[in-house]
């Protein structure tokens, strides 16, 4: 079993930055592809951005590629997800997501991410 927490959300104007960290407990962090997913009111959850283990592999949603950055402290068991000149639009419950069927492949689909923390919001003003 993997155990995620995110933390790190809030509430910030237009412009602002936040960076989200998701703690991991449990079995290997280091061996899974980490991703983040958000979740806007009445919207589908949708991917933002995954790594592989050693960050070799990494993927972003259009939306927010050149904005945010993930990365990752496997010494720490820490995914973090740094987002810079936020928008209104970025508003969601952001999840940490586990893919423990592979250390390597970035996939983006959340229903093949087996481990799922709790969520984080994240409130953008304009």
């Amino acid at each position: 079993q993997v155990q995620l927490v995110e933390s790190g959300g809030g509430l910030v104007q237009a412009g602002s930055s936040l960076r989200l960290s998701c703690a991991a407990s449990g079995r290997t962090f280091s061996n899974y592809v980490m991703g983040w997913f958000r979740q806007a009111p009445g919207k589908e959850r949708e991917f933002v951005a995954a790594m592989g283990w050693i960050g070799a592999s990494t993927a972003y949603a259009d939306s927010v590629k050149g904005r945010f950055t993930i990365s990752r402290d496997n010494a720490k068991n820490t995914l973090y997800l740094q987002m810079n000149s936020l928008k209104p639009e970025d508003t969601a419950v952001y999840y940490c997501a586990a893919d423990s069927t592979t250390s390597w492949v970035v996939r983006k689909k959340g229903s093949q991410y087996d481990y799922w923390g709790q969520g984080t919001q994240v409130t953008v003003s304009s």
